[in-house]
């Protein structure tokens, strides 16, 4: 059924170098469900039963009795299995260069590092040959690739796709990801994907949170960020600040101090005996099989002790708890994918410290019990992608997703490297809408004016300039501060139309907001001019005997402007 090449050079690549393993003929088990129709490739160190898996190590290679646990959710969801992919071996490297198979080139400009080590997979979707790919992901494999190819790569909570049948590289943090040209078809293969596997001992069941992001949100930006130089990819991060803004959220400054202590201990400490751990018993008799870096890496997990790697967790545990405090003031972690991009000759020339360049975001995500989606942002104007990366905490994964389809979306981007315009986003199914309240104001909280924080600070977002049905009479209360009007229904025939702004709310908030509302002013039903009704400002009748009718400006704005310039 598979053809396997095994290279004995990268002069004996192929060509493209994304694929290790393909299948004559897709492999399928069944024809309908809520895949049917999708395509697949896995990651060379996710098995498949009829495929070799190597791990871009060929004297590493074996041939798997049975499907990884998430391969059968895919096959069993109707998907069609296409081969294997190749990558960093042994998933160590972020830059897609670290294979005997040879390394997989960037998507859009084959001069750049495809990122890795998910590189194949990401390869393989950005081109179009697949929909979608299974990766792995401990440091950022599922995220950099997906960044630097002008993909989605979603990077799920810990332990929420099943990691049996994966050979791991760090087990404690290993995640499988999920790459795609959209955002949709990456969240419908998670949903899939996910379940609780005993046979994985770091499976768990996550309560997962149900509702979006408020509308109204709050993201983190690190301080400060470094580019490598590369003036490029901060204006693209710039631009992608704006762009975040405009989608209803609001820049954050975050300490990246305890973030960045975290990800250094992933490489520079006794963390990496897990590296070792993974794959000691091949290591320990085959080391002279592994390419470098690979190589050096994994061996000097050897020299550490049982008491340095206590050491290193509790550190570890130390910066987790000195970052948490800043979930407090964000609803979500924003990132650049990657901080800028290598030629594979640059790559090759400076391997360790170019390829720890790329993970400078990610390297913690895992390490902290995060989830993340990296989301194509733009195209730089020398052509190469840039990717942002949504992060939350650990059961945010379909919040991340509805926003990262936001911004997605909101980019104008094509597809990949394939050219084709996004298709419309389609709703996160795992999300049930957040119950909201419309709220119609008149006066003081129109935007701009002197109330209007406390619609905002309860993450109210305006949705129209409306008018009121033409039975309102609008009033200046003498002596309020900040001078407020009083709106009041009159009969048919006797009112105005009535500028008005209606805002929405979350439903948990709409009580705090009410009890502010200080009489004679109140909440009752208004009629708009379309004929729809929704809750908004009304006044006590009593309150605007001897108050100034002021109808005929139309609105409240209008009637301030006049007195400004009388």
């Amino acid at each position: 059924m598979v053809q396997l090449k095994m290279p004995s050079s990268v002069a004996d690549a192929w060509p493209e170098n994304a694929w290790i393993s393909r299948a004559e003929r897709p492999v399928q088990t069944a024809t309908s469900g809520p895949l049917a129709g999708l395509r697949f490739a896995a990651k060379d160190n996710i098995d498949a039963a009829g495929f070799a898996t190597t791990a871009a190590c060929p004297a590493f290679a074996y041939e798997p009795a049975r499907h990884a646990s998430v391969v059968q959710r895919l096959l069993d969801a109707g998907a069609a299995l296409l081969g294997k992919t190749n990558l960093d071996q042994f998933a160590c490297g972020l830059n897609g260069t670290r294979s005997p198979y040879g390394a997989v080139p960037n998507a859009i400009d084959p001069a750049y590092v495809s990122g890795g080590s998910s590189s194949g997979s990401a390869y393989v979707v950005a081109t179009g040959e697949a929909d979608f790919a299974l990766g792995t992901d401990t440091a950022g494999s599922g995220r950099v690739p997906a960044g630097l190819n002008n993909i989605v790569g979603i990077k799920p909570s810990k332990g929420l796709i099943s990691a049996r049948g994966v050979v791991p590289a760090a087990q404690s943090v290993d995640c499988v990801s999920i790459f795609a040209r959209t955002v949709d078809v990456a969240a419908r293969v998670l949903a899939v994907a996910q379940g609780h596997d005993a046979e994985d001992p770091y499976a768990r069941r996550l309560a997962m949170a149900t509702t979006p992001l408020p509308a109204a949100f709050r993201f983190g930006v690190p301080a400060p960020l470094a580019f490598c130089g590369d003036a490029l990819a901060e204006q693209a991060f710039a631009e992608a600040v704006e762009r975040l803004r405009a989608l209803g959220g609001t820049p954050v400054a975050i300490d990246y101090a305890p973030l960045a202590g975290a990800a250094a201990l992933l490489y520079e400490s006794a963390l990496v005996a897990e590296r070792y751990a993974a794959v000691r018993g091949f290591v320990d008799a085959h080391d002279d099989q592994i390419v470098e870096p690979v190589r050096s890496i994994l061996l000097a997990g050897k020299g550490y002790s049982a008491a340095d790697l206590v050491d290193a967790q509790t550190r570890l545990r130390a910066f987790g708890q000195q970052a948490a405090a800043m979930w407090d003031g964000i609803d979500v972690l924003l990132v650049p994918t990657a901080p800028t991009h290598y030629t594979v000759a640059q790559m090759q020339a400076d391997p360790v410290a170019l390829n720890r360049n790329l993970g400078a975001y990610t390297n913690f995500v895992n390490l902290l019990d995060y989830a993340a989606i990296s989301v194509p942002s733009s195209l730089r104007p020398d052509g190469l992608p840039f990717g942002i990366t949504l992060i939350g905490p650990a059961g945010s994964d379909w919040q991340l997703a509805d926003l990262g389809q936001r911004y997605h979306h909101a980019t104008g981007l094509t597809l990949g490297a394939t050219g084709l315009p996004l298709p419309p986003p389609v709703p996160i199914a795992a999300l049930q809408p957040a119950a909201t309240v419309d709220v119609v104001v008149v006066g003081a909280h129109l935007s701009g004016l002197p109330l209007n924080s406390q619609l905002t600070e309860r993450g109210a977002v305006l949705l129209r300039a409306d008018e009121t049905a033409p039975d309102y009479r609008l009033f200046a209360l003498p002596g309020t501060v900040p001078p407020k009007p009083g709106l009041l229904r009159v009969a048919p025939g006797r009112g105005a139309r009535i500028a008005v702004e209606v805002w929405r709310m979350p439903a948990t908030a709409y009580g705090s907001f009410v009890a502010l509302i200080p009489p004679p002013l109140g909440i009752g039903t208004l009629s708009l001019a379309d004929g729809s009704q929704a809750q908004g400002f009304v006044c006590e009748p009593l309150a605007l005997e001897g108050a100034q009718d002021i109808s005929h400006f139309g609105g409240w704005r209008a009637f301030l402007r006049d007195r400004a310039t009388a």
